[in-house]
């Protein structure tokens, strides 16, 4: 299968995952083209599951387990991405560290690259969203990541070094606003929203308990 163009991807605003992309740099689980990043999947970490909580819940502690992934300023980010193959079942791809070249030394800058392709060998992989870690804690979802221009799927994931994880809902092309929630004993609590005319700059407001 060849890589299907950007066009197309933005058409059905899915990520397709295809073999036979060139391998300009990475490995043989994550790779970069130009601006964009390869991941395979699934990940064998990561038990596939038709709740796709369940595969969220596992995500901080698999990699938690890989190199300078705790290491706080001084340790390495980690993107994949959470898919199905139309079959009703979720799957996370490899996590992959490839991002922009960043300053060495104390800084929280170490900002891998969201993967816009999943390959799968066996068949179309079609993104709900992607997922990074941040080697430091606390670590409330950035203004960077809330971005209008910088979401691509339907949910974004982020943790931190001590497994709190965040999920944000952008909800574009909707008058519904963005959600930002926080995974608290197996639940998700609603802690703020982006209104329709925040979403430009992803400036949340609080929401009470």
């Amino acid at each position: 299968m060849s890589a299907v163009p950007l066009g197309r991807v933005a058409a059905f605003s899915v990520a397709i995952g295809c073999a036979g992309a060139p391998e300009l740099s990475g490995t043989r689980d994550y790779w970069r083209t130009g601006p964009h990043v390869y991941v395979r999947g699934p990940w064998e970490a990561v038990t596939p599951s038709s709740n796709v909580d369940e595969v969220i819940d596992q995500l901080c502690p698999t990699v938690m387990k890989l190199e300078n992934a705790t290491t706080g300023d001084y340790g390495q980010e980690y993107c994949g991405a959470i898919y199905s193959l139309g079959d009703g079942v979720y799957y996370a791809s490899a996590a992959s560290p490839l991002g922009e070249p960043a300053p060495v030394g104390p800084a929280k800058l170490k900002k891998c690259i969201p993967p816009r392709y999943v390959v799968d060998e066996r068949g179309r992989a079609i993104v709900l969203g992607d997922f990074h870690s941040h080697p430091w804690s606390p670590s409330p979802m950035s203004e960077t990541d809330r971005l209008k221009a910088t979401q691509i799927w339907s949910i974004r994931i982020q943790f931190d070094r001590t497994c709190t994880i965040t999920k944000f809902v952008p909800n574009l092309g909707s008058e519904q606003p963005g959600e930002v929630y926080l995974r608290q004993r197996k639940r998700w609590k609603l802690v703020g929203i982006i209104k329709q005319e925040d979403k430009r700059l992803g400036v949340v407001t609080a929401v009470d308990d």
